[in-house]
């Protein structure tokens, strides 16, 4: 019989041929377009590579689409990013194919609810429970979100994991390495292995609800009364490995936000800015997961946080790495920019790059909050940035092909395009650069949102002092 359309096929066997094949005629058309690039003029060198580096890009979508688990998380992700000023040949491949693996997300009726919630659960909802809605309110990656009232009246968000959900990531990740394998046709310096382990080890923390609650216990405390992060609480009595329960939180989403005044749009994105980056020096733990469904604007103008699944804790060497990376950017100072990026896995063999054109791609990349000025986020500056990072036809990939990207960094970076595309959709304006330093060299706050911030802070105990990277 044939499955449902809700059912969420585990299968490995026929993932793994349809990833391999992928690897193997890949690599042939890369060979291939090389080969009929010899003895050409560069234009025509690079339509034939660009033809080929489509061909990839198209391959890999089909695959994706074939891992439906690990497909969604790459549909939400792209689903945020604002095709309309990518390239005219990308734009449609993101629009039409990663638009179905966003819509992927199978149904799940309340049957299937219920069972989970059973099989989770000691006693029936009704006894749990003073109203539970079967109905959805949201679909998250990897499960939905239910409005509940618990029994002394309390308005809760309930997220139940997808049935199968997790053999069918479990799958996926096995595969993972086929991928990363791929993924080297671009970026050689990869290490696939550790970036493959990276992956999994974080989407693995995000099918243990239980992990997720821990994390979002732990974000809830350290913004409990903040002037503008507002966290919910968790339920803890009630979360499960497949069922987190949650504080519910009323306010408006992202498409809404978009149609508020630019001047409350530049706040909303501050405050998105100050979240995801600022807690890396204030927690050394971050949220990986940008999406602006993670997000709503409540009442009192305070920006919810919901969603905790998929986060990073940093050690404060690697932070400190960070900074003398930027400090080298900051100074004009290449050499000692490609030994920082050295130091932090980024180049494997200083010698085989230009430190000049290393401080350019830097630049390119994340110019938007290392130059100190006004800098309004729109279509143009994300686009730039996404081409210099990742862009076959970009006039730095001959040097994106000589540097690599560490597993510890790989959800920094996915963070970092994450946020970077929600304040282009904002068009959001800020001195970026001046934010930064309050954090990288404890430098005054010079917005109303900082100064809030920092009060905040210093009444916690903590002090406004450089506390990484400073020298003696």
């Amino acid at each position: 019989m044939a499955k449902g359309d809700n059912e969420i096929p585990t299968g490995r066997i026929r993932r793994t041929a349809k990833v391999a094949q992928v690897i193997g005629t890949s690599g042939a058309g890369y060979a291939g377009a090389r080969a009929r690039s010899v003895g050409r003029s560069s234009d025509k060198r690079d339509a034939e590579l660009e033809r080929a580096h489509m061909d990839t890009a198209e391959r890999m979508v089909d695959a994706l689409g074939n891992m439906k688990g690990a497909a969604m998380k790459i549909g939400q992700f792209a689903s945020f990013i604002d095709t309309d000023f990518l390239p005219p040949e990308y734009r449609e491949l993101y629009q039409e194919k990663l638009s179905k693996l966003r819509d992927s997300a199978p149904a799940m009726p309340w049957k299937q609810v219920r069972s989970v919630l059973e099989e989770e659960w000691d006693d029936p909802p009704e006894e749990l429970f003073e109203d539970f809605e079967e109905e959805a309110a949201a679909a998250a990656s990897i499960g939905q979100v239910h409005r509940a009232t618990l029994c002394d009246g309390r308005k809760v968000a309930v997220k139940i994991q997808y049935p199968k959900i997790a053999k069918a990531l479990e799958a996926d990740l096995q595969n993972a390495g086929m991928i990363f394998r791929l993924a080297k046709a671009i970026a050689p310096g990869l290490d696939a292995g550790a970036a493959a382990r990276e992956l999994r080890e974080r989407v693995m923390e995000e099918l243990d609800y239980e992990y997720e609650a821990q994390n979002q216990r732990t974000f809830a405390r350290a913004y409990r009364h903040h002037p503008f992060i507002y966290v919910p609480d968790v339920v803890t009595r009630l979360s499960r490995r497949r069922v987190l329960v949650t504080e519910w939180v009323d306010g408006i989403g992202f498409e809404d936000v978009k149609q508020l005044p630019q001047e409350e749009k530049d706040r909303v994105g501050e405050i998105v800015f100050r979240f995801y980056y600022g807690s890396i020096y204030h927690l050394q733990h971050f949220s990986a997961d940008p999406h602006p469904g993670n997000y709503l604007l409540m009442d009192d103008g305070k920006v919810a946080f919901l969603d905790y699944g998929m986060t990073k804790q940093l050690d404060i060497d690697q932070i400190e790495l960070e900074i003398a990376a930027l400090e080298a950017v900051f100074a004009g100072d290449p050499e000692r920019l490609r030994t920082a990026l050295q130091d932090l896995g980024f180049v494997n063999n200083p010698k085989r790059i230009d430190a000049e054109r290393l401080m350019e791609h830097v630049k390119a990349v994340g110019g938007w909050y290392m130059e100190d000025r006004e800098y309004t986020i729109d279509s143009d500056v994300v686009m730039r940035a996404i081409a210099a990072a990742s862009d076959p036809r970009s006039e730095f990939f001959d040097l994106m092909r000589r540097e690599n990207l560490p597993a510890n960094e790989m959800m920094g970076r996915r963070m970092e395009a994450g946020v970077l595309a929600v304040l282009g959709q904002l068009t959001a304006t800020r001195n970026w650069h001046r934010i930064g330093r309050e954090w990288w060299f404890a430098e005054e706050p010079e917005t109303e949102v900082g100064r809030e911030e920092w009060a905040y802070f210093e009444s916690k105990g903590e002090k406004r002092v450089r506390k990484f990277g400073a020298r003696t």
